[in-house]
């Protein structure tokens, strides 16, 4: 049986699925808490994990192939694909691992998702910590935060349970993997990827520098800009899509 671990309260879930995977636990196996006390983002940002309002989740999932850089905007298309399908609620995605719900200038997250890569006694894993707002958490959010949040309550009511989002969450995560694993349904994903993508033809900055507008996704989950005659390709760093047309 493949391992689930349940917290009411755990400092990181991802901290713990790292330390399975080290120990040689099986592939999709999960880590899940109602409350997170050091819940952690990408780039050692803090992940907010107010308790029972949102689903905090570490999968511990097979290496796919290489380029392995594709995977959180992989598991971010299909988790946008659920969100779509059962609630009819549209959903972008942030270069390189939101998921953003857009309607006219508000923009707000609704996902994140954080991969980090873990060698286990004889296989390379993968854990993909992924936060989904379940239920509505703007109107007690840090201050800065609260114009940028939405939840599946702000737009569905009533809210499915966390349970129900974690089911098909995991799912999604499972099903990235496999995708990617087939180089022809790896490019048909990375071609909805692109579709999905937030911001194309926008300014951005990389961590706070002015950089060009956004063009597409590369082959590698890369983020390819454009600045006059150049294209620049960004693989790492904080991308803030600015404001304006």
């Amino acid at each position: 049986m493949i391992p689930r671990e349940f917290y009411e309260t755990i400092g990181s879930t991802q901290d713990r699925a790292v330390e399975l995977a080290r120990a040689g636990t099986l592939p999709g196996t999960r880590v899940v808490a109602r409350h997170q006390t050091k819940g952690r983002g990408r780039l050692d940002h803090s992940w907010w994990s107010p308790e029972g309002r949102g689903l905090y989740l570490s999968i511990v999932l097979e290496a796919p192939p290489p380029p392995r850089t594709r995977l959180a905007l992989a598991i971010g298309e299909e988790l946008g694909g659920e969100l779509e399908r059962r609630f009819g609620i549209g959903t972008a995605l942030k270069w390189p691992n939101d998921l953003l719900v857009v309607r006219g200038d508000a923009v707000r997250k609704i996902s994140g998702i954080l991969i980090d890569e873990v060698g286990g006694p004889d296989r390379l894993y993968e854990i993909a910590g992924i936060g989904v707002n379940v239920r509505s958490i703007a109107h007690d959010a840090p201050e800065e935060l609260r114009a940028r949040v939405t939840a599946i309550e702000d737009h569905v009511r009533p809210p499915p349970s966390l349970e129900e989002v974690e089911a098909w969450t995991s799912a999604a995560a499972m099903r990235a993997v496999e995708e990617l694993k087939d180089p022809t349904r790896a490019s048909l994903l990375l071609d909805r990827c692109r579709d999905r993508l937030y911001g194309r033809g926008r300014a951005v900055t990389v961590d706070g520098v002015p950089m060009g507008r956004i063009d597409t996704l590369g082959d590698e989950g890369e983020l390819w800009i454009v600045r006059g005659r150049d294209r620049i390709a960004i693989r790492a760093g904080d991308v803030d899509v600015l404001a304006g047309p």
